[in-house]
C-alpha cells in the first residue's frame, strides 16, 4: 500500500479560509457503510441520526496560542517558536523557524524579556528541547505574548481566535484543533442531549504531525507521531454501557476515534488511561469500539486520510471526495463534515 494511493487532486479554492458562520451550518455529508448511501445534508441536522442511547463521545482539548515571535539574545535575529509538547513543567519541545543555526546554549527573548528561553537540546528531528524561564505563571505569559497556530493552508487572518477553538474546549494542550469538532453549537449539543445522547468527553492534544506529510513509499513503514491522551474511569464506564445496551458511539474526529482505539482492548471494552499514543489507523485495521466518525475532508497523503479510508476502502472514500469536489464542498479545518454511519 503506497503512500500515493491516498492523493487526490484539489483545486486551492476549495480550501475554506474562514469558518462557518454560525458553526452548525456547514455542509454534512453523510455516508451509510452498509448500503453505500449518500445524502448532502447541514451539520445541525445530525440529530437525524443519533438515537435515545447512542453516545457522542468529544475531544476537550483546547489550542494553546502556540506561536511565540522573539529574537536571539546575543544578535538580536528574529525567531519564531512552535511549541509542540511539554515535558516538564517548564520543559517544551519546540519547533524554531529561522531554526538551521540555532543549537544548545543558545538564548532567546520575548516580550521583551518577560518571557526567556534557552535551548537544551537538538532532537534528531530537528525539533529543540527548551528549557522556559519567567516570573509568574507560564499559561498567562502564553496567553498574552502567543498566537494561534493556525494551519498553513489558512491564509486569511482569522478575527476571533475562539473560532479555532470548540465551544467545549477545556484542557489547554494542543498545537491545532480537533477539527471535526468546530462544528458544533452549545444550542446543538443541547438538543442532542435532549434527545437522550450521552456526551462523552476524553482528551487528545493535537501535536503538529497532524499536518506533516507522510514521507515514505509505503505506508506501513510510517511511524506515528506521539499524542497524550486521557480517558477517564466515568468516560469508559459510560462508553461501555452504552455498547453493552446496544447503543452507538459516535466518535467527534479521528482525535476521538484515536483515543478510544488506544484504550480499548480485544475483548472490545474500553479502560482508562493516560498516556502517549502513537496508534497508526489505515486500510486493514481491524476497528474495536468505533463505527461512527463524525469527521472534516482531510488533505491528501495524509494519515487522517488513511485512518478514514480504514473504515470502508481507499478507494471508496477517494470517490466520496470526488464527488464533494464536484458539489463545492469546503475542505480541512475550516470546511465542512462528513458523517460515516
Amino acid at each position: 500500500m503506497n503512500t500515493s494511493d491516498f492523493y487526490y487532486d484539489l483545486p486551492k479554492e476549495m480550501i475554506a479560509q474562514t469558518p462557518m458562520e454560525p458553526r452548525d451550518a456547514s455542509r454534512l455529508m453523510v455516508y451509510h457503510k452498509d448500503t453505500k448511501e449518500l445524502e448532502h445534508r447541514h451539520f445541525y441536522d445530525l440529530t437525524d441520526y443519533l438515537q435515545p442511547g447512542d453516545g457522542l463521545v468529544i475531544n476537550e482539548t483546547r489550542v494553546m496560542p502556540a506561536r511565540l515571535y522573539g529574537e536571539r539574545e546575543d544578535t538580536g535575529a528574529a525567531i519564531e517558536f512552535l511549541l509542540l509538547n511539554r515535558k516538564t513543567a517548564d520543559v517544551w519541545e519546540v519547533i524554531l523557524k529561522p531554526g538551521r543555526k540555532a543549537r544548545k546554549g543558545h538564548k532567546f527573548l520575548f516580550g521583551g524579556g518577560l518571557l526567556r528561553a534557552e535551548i537544551l537540546d537538538v532532537l534528531d528531528d530537528g525539533n529543540r528541547l527548551v528549557q522556559f524561564y519567567y516570573e509568574g505563571i507560564f499559561e498567562e505569559l502564553l496567553d498574552k505574548l502567543g498566537t494561534m497556530p493556525l494551519p498553513p493552508y489558512i491564509t486569511a487572518k482569522l478575527d476571533d481566535q475562539e473560532r479555532y477553538q470548540t465551544v467545549y474546549s477545556r484542557e489547554v494542550g494542543s498545537a491545532a484543533a480537533p477539527t471535526a469538532g468546530l462544528h458544533f453549537t452549545q444550542e446543538l449539543l443541547t438538543k442532542i442531549r435532549a434527545k437522550g445522547i450521552d456526551i462523552i468527553p476524553v482528551v487528545l492534544h493535537v501535536g503538529l504531525g497532524t499536518f506533516r506529510p507522510v514521507k515514505v513509499k509505503d505506508v506501513t513503514q510510517h511511524e506515528m507521531h506521539s499524542e497524550y491522551f486521557c480517558i477517564d474511569q466515568q468516560a469508559a464506564d459510560r462508553i461501555n454501557n452504552i455498547k453493552m445496551n446496544g447503543g452507538r458511539i459516535f466518535t467527534v474526529g479521528t482525535t476521538s476515534c484515536r483515543v478510544l482505539e488506544s484504550a480499548t482492548g480485544d475483548d472490545g471494552i474500553v479502560k482508562a488511561a493516560s498516556g502517549w499514543t502513537k496508534i497508526f489507523i489505515y486500510p486493514g485495521y481491524q476497528f474495536k469500539m468505533v463505527d461512527q466518525l463524525i469527521t472534516n475532508f482531510h488533505l491528501p497523503e495524509s494519515t487522517l486520510l488513511m485512518l478514514v479510508s480504514a473504515l470502508c476502502s481507499k478507494e471508496e472514500v477517494l470517490r466520496l471526495y470526488d464527488i464533494a469536489i464536484k458539489e463545492n464542498y469546503r475542505f480541512f479545518s475550516f470546511g465542512d463534515a462528513m458523517l460515516f454511519l
